[in-house]
Order: structure tokens, then C-alpha cells, then sequence
């Protein structure tokens, strides 16, 4: 499936299963924040990208809520990995974990929570 928002950012996919999903872009300059370093929404979107891939396997989904923590900036030309995992499945509710690592060290965690609409 396509995503032209993910396309743009430069968003990858490395890997994509249903008990985890591994994205990475490159932080580009255009990617920078006041403080030169990588915008927030940078970092939600390649979260929420990954989040978006791996719950919609199976049944369509919608997002119930998200929450993303911020740790550490990341730099101009750093690539940052966005690792999602399930943590809850039920029948019609699930939760999923997404870390956020550039260099290995956890920059940022969202937890996102979705809907499923129906079967696929």
C-alpha cells in the first residue's frame, strides 16, 4: 500500500510483520527545527507511520488516541528508527508501543491505541 506522506518525508520500511513493524528516514535539513535539530512533528509522523503499517494488518484501523515522550534531540543527518510492537490485542481494541532510536539510544516512545472497523 502507498503512502504519499511517508514518500515524501523519506520515510522506509524496513521490515513489516504482524507482531512488528521497523520504518527509518534520514533527518534532513528541511527536517530541522528553530534549534537545528529534528522537528518534533518529524519524529511523530515516522512514529505514527509505523504505528499505522503494523495495526492495520488484518482489519482496517483508526487511531482512539496517541501520546508521544521526547528524550533526546536528534541531529541533521542522523537516521532515526522507529521499532513498533503490539501491547495489547483485543477484539475490537489494540495498543501498540513504538521507540524511536537514532544511534541506537532511545530519543523518543509513542503508545497508540486503535480501532478496528472491520475484517480486511
Amino acid at each position: 500500500m502507498r503512502d504519499p506522506f511517508m514518500e515524501a518525508l523519506g520515510i522506509e520500511v524496513e521490515a513489516l510483520g504482524p507482531e512488528a513493524a521497523r520504518l527509518s528516514l534520514l533527518v534532513r535539513p528541511e527536517h530541522a527545527n528553530l534549534h537545528g535539530t529534528a522537528h518534533g512533528g518529524l519524529l511523530y509522523a515516522l512514529a505514527d507511520a509505523a504505528f499505522a503499517l503494523i495495526s492495520n494488518q488484518g482489519a482496517r484501523a483508526v487511531a482512539l488516541s496517541t501520546r508521544i515522550d521526547y528524550f533526546r534531540p536528534v541531529a541533521v543527518g542522523a537516521r532515526v528508527r522507529a521499532e513498533a510492537e503490539p501491547v495489547h490485542r483485543g477484539r475490537k481494541v489494540a495498543s501498540y508501543r513504538v521507540r524511536l532510536l537514532a544511534a541506537d539510544r532511545l530519543v523518543a516512545q509513542f503508545v497508540g491505541t486503535v480501532f478496528h472497523l472491520e475484517e480486511a
